[in-house]
């Protein structure tokens, strides 16, 4: 059964930081990319990040550059989202997502598997 498995989310201040945890199982983690997206409540998901196995690097959206890295520990099927200087427009629900092969754009038709998504609030 595949299964990604999200934490690290919660409630901080603006300005504070938070890491995002997806755990991936039941499918050869080598064969998908991982990426990360987000929902804000009224907003449609857009593409936060992904990580490329290919050649191991990331990309990161616009609105979050600077501020947000993607890294992944390919021993335990588990890829990161560090989110430094949080914003109030960051709150959102993140979620996880597999792509069979390499993601090249942060399409939602691309994902093969969601995660159940965690909810990220930040305070002003």
């Amino acid at each position: 059964e595949v299964q990604l498995v999200e934490s690290g989310g919660g409630l901080v201040q603006a300005g504070g930081s938070l890491r995002l945890s997806c755990a991936a199982s039941g499918f050869r983690f080598d064969d998908y990319d991982i990426g990360w997206f987000r929902q804000a409540p009224g907003k449609e998901r857009e593409g936060v990040s992904y990580f490329n196995h290919g050649d191991g690097s990331a990309y990161i959206a616009v609105p979050v550059k600077g501020r947000f890295t993607i890294s992944a520990n390919l021993a335990k099927n588990t890829v990161y989202l560090q989110m430094n200087d949080l914003k109030p427009e960051d709150t959102a629900v993140y979620y996880c997502a597999a792509r069979w092969g390499r993601f090249t754009s942060l399409n939602l038709s691309d994902v093969n598997y969601w995660g159940q998504g965690t909810q990220v609030t930040v305070s002003s």
